[in-house]
């Protein structure tokens, strides 16, 4: 915060020489504004440091075969996209987010809270900013008495009133300006609030999507485990009617059937409940017939990652932005309070017609008029002003901790995945040589057995093996995938690159308000 600004000060007798005097005072020092002038914190690193942790993270990631195993090169001159889904070439995707931002509610939400901001500025803004007038036109019939009139038994009549009033408060040490810079945060707090739920929207049905494909893979190859399990079961169990084997062969192996298959409720489990809740990240009923299915095939591994510099991650982040407007809005009520101390000006004015005749109202010698300058000062609260400026100090202070905390969470976000997707490649690697070695070592084994070189057990270990290695290989794709897409989230999705959104919240509430009158007639 800068020093709060010191307005000119003017003595008391200069107050008090009426309308004329105020109307002079608030011209001469109109637009002073006490209170600190916000200044947006600075990054918390030097723009030429290009490191989110300690030590630097590969510039490359390691390769393996399949589409999750492309190499991927980060580039940090290299802008984000706004449809930054799109880099996993995925055209079913693509049409399921695109359709999802016109119909999810969490965005409509988000977009009719910042036009109930907007619309409370603008309230705010006509009342604060322009002088208020108001007309009126009375008409009542009256009995006064004797002794008001002088009458004896007083007198009836009627009494007509036409008028104009006007009344504006001269904002002399910037209340209402501070007011309204801390209406304008809280309008650009709700805009950053849509972007962070455009930004949770697009990032938790690309997430979805890949989980999804992931549980979708596991029970493929858990089927496909079983089926040829199954098979093995009916050699096993004619070998065993024949007496070729031990009874123990044959219930270990139909043991591991039954292991297979009481896996897969499971997954299925898991496979519907994640598209249930695809559908609802995509405005969707659960039972909306249309929702696509993602397999993790037809998603391709985006080559190059976009990774922003240290210091331009708080202009992208709209987390960070919103705890930004938090501040300032925090700031502005600094303002608004320390304006509170000092004395309050107004001005008033009045002109009309009053006759008890409606045929000569507006007559000029039934003509009335008035203009009158107010101050109100604060004499004696208690301390009451200067406990309500500390405490709006006390919130800024909690809003610039709470700024703090957000700026070192984004950090944290991008240095996570950062070192994901370092990891990820390695253990998908790895995870590629375990199940290809597992299936070289499956294949060995059931031919030594078709041989009789080895036991019935040793063929079971070697299919429990397999069976472990390629879910285990499935997974480490899918978590791949996952990170990167959590790679774009913590960089700010891109969203400065994309044109304003449609207003989803306002269309729903032209409809709702259509329904209503239909539902009238």
């Amino acid at each position: 915060m800068k020093k709060t600004r010191i307005c000119k000060q003017v003595s008391l007798q200069s107050l008090a020489r009426g309308a004329g005097g105020t109307i002079a005072l608030s011209l001469l020092i109109s637009g002073c504004a006490v209170g600190p002038n916000f200044t947006a914190p600075a990054a918390p690193v030097k723009s030429e440091n290009y490191s989110y942790t300690p030590s630097p993270t590969a510039s490359q990631t390691e390769a393996s075969a399949g589409n999750a195993g492309t190499s991927q090169t980060l580039v940090s001159v290299q802008d984000i996209p706004a449809a930054w889904w799109q880099v996993f070439r995925s055209e079913a995707l693509d049409k399921l987010i695109r359709d999802a931002l016109t119909k999810s509610p969490t965005l409509a939400s988000a977009q009719a809270a910042l036009r109930q901001a907007q619309e409370n500025y603008n309230a705010q803004y006509g009342s604060s900013q322009f002088p208020t007038v108001t007309g009126s036109l009375n008409g009542e019939r009256e009995h006064a008495s004797a002794v008001s009139t002088g009458i004896p038994g007083g007198t009836i009549f009627n009494l007509y009133n036409a008028s104009v009033n006007v009344s504006y408060t001269v904002d002399v040490f910037g209340a209402n300006k501070r007011g309204l810079e801390g209406l304008q945060a809280g309008i650009d707090y709700q805009r950053y609030e849509v972007e962070a739920a455009y930004l949770t929207l697009t990032s938790n049905l690309v997430t979805t999507a890949i989980r999804e494909a992931s549980y979708r893979a596991q029970l493929q190859a858990t089927q496909e485990i079983l089926d040829a399990q199954s098979r093995q079961l009916e050699v096993i169990e004619q070998q065993f009617k024949v007496g070729a084997i031990a009874k123990a062969s044959f219930l270990s192996q139909r043991n591991l059937v039954a292991q297979t298959r009481a896996s897969l409720p499971g997954l299925q489990k898991s496979l519907e409940q994640t598209r249930n809740q695809l559908a609802v990240y995509a405005g969707r009923l659960p039972s909306d017939p249309g929702l696509p299915e993602f397999n993790l095939d037809a998603l391709q591994l985006p080559q190059e990652l976009p990774v922003s510099i240290p210091s331009a991650l708080v202009r992208q982040r709209p987390d960070i932005r919103a705890a930004e407007s938090l501040l300032h809005q925090a700031s502005a009520q600094i303002g608004v309070a320390t304006a509170n101390q000092y004395p309050q000006f107004s001005l008033t004015g009045s002109y009309g017609f009053a006759s008890t005749k409606t045929n000569n109202l507006f007559s000029e010698n039934m003509s009335f008029w008035s203009l009158a300058g107010g101050l109100t000062a604060p004499i004696f609260n208690a301390g009451s002003l200067s406990a309500k400026r500390r405490a709006a100090v006390a919130s800024y202070d909690q809003a610039a901790a709470q700024y703090r905390s957000t700026v070192l969470s984004a950090f944290q976000n991008v240095a996570d995945s950062l070192r994901a997707l370092e990891f990820d490649a390695q253990t998908l690697k790895q995870q590629a040589d375990v199940e290809s070695i597992a299936k070289e070592t499956l294949d060995l084994t059931t031919k030594q057995y078709k041989l009789g070189s080895v036991s019935s057990l040793t063929l079971l270990d070697a299919k429990r093996t397999y069976q472990t290695a390629r879910v285990s290989l499935i997974q480490a794709q899918a978590n791949r995938y996952a990170d990167t897409a959590a790679l774009f989230q913590s960089m700010g999705g891109g969203w400065w690159n994309r044109p304003a959104l449609t207003d989803i919240s306002s269309a729903t509430g032209a409809a709702i308000t259509d329904n209503k009158a239909a539902s009238t007639e």
